[in-house]
């Protein structure tokens, strides 16, 4: 586990090695949320990245009569 300080301006520094990890470029946006007392950063994700991440889902299944 890495630390991390944060400035008087309430900014941090992610670490390269996390960076490089998660594939992160500079001016990408981030959802902050706070999860069971922690600070969460969920990098958001250029569509054309999501391609085929559900390949393989099970999509047949009998749907209920009032949808469509």
């Amino acid at each position: 586990m890495q630390t991390v300080t944060v400035s008087p301006k309430f900014q941090i520094v992610i670490p390269k090695s996390i960076r490089e990890l998660l594939h992160l470029r500079p001016g990408q946006k981030m959802q902050v949320m706070e999860y069971a007392g922690r600070v969460e950063l969920i990098p958001e994700r250029d569509i054309k990245e999501l391609r085929g991440f559900l390949k393989g889902i099970n999509t047949a299944f009998k749907r209920e009569e009032d949808r469509v």
